[in-house]
């Protein structure tokens, strides 16, 4: 049965849904600090921040507090240069640690004995 799944559903998740949500708050405070991304731009997030703060629903009740913070921080990165956000993204992820799949670290190994030869 699971040979008609596209082998990418196959495939383990590389990071865990709380290393995503870090890596994409760095990057939005990243991008806010960033002078090539528009300044009318940077007011998204903080707008939906705004909102999820607010003691009372102002403009839309039925909508979640939550769903309105996702919804400003992914409009903000989409509409962001790409090449902007794509710089930035490889610099989080390079410092972070995490490499890309498929690269192969060369070395050599040495065994070490307690006895002197």
């Amino acid at each position: 049965m699971s040979e008609n799944l596209p082998s990418d559903l196959m495939k383990p998740a590389q990071r865990g849904m709380l290393k995503d949500l870090i890596l994409n708050l760095k990057l939005i405070l990243r991008l806010m600090g960033d002078k090539r991304v528009n300044l009318f731009l940077k007011v998204l997030p903080i707008a939906s921040l705004a909102y999820f703060v607010a003691p009372f629903d102002a403009a839309i009740p039925v909508v979640d507090d939550a769903a309105i913070l996702w919804l400003g921080s992914y409009l903000f990165l989409e509409l962001c240069p790409d090449n902007v956000v794509k710089e930035h993204r490889k610099l989080l992820t390079t410092s972070s640690g995490d490499q890309p799949q498929g690269e192969v670290v060369e070395g050599e190994t040495t065994d070490v004995t307690d006895q002197p030869r």
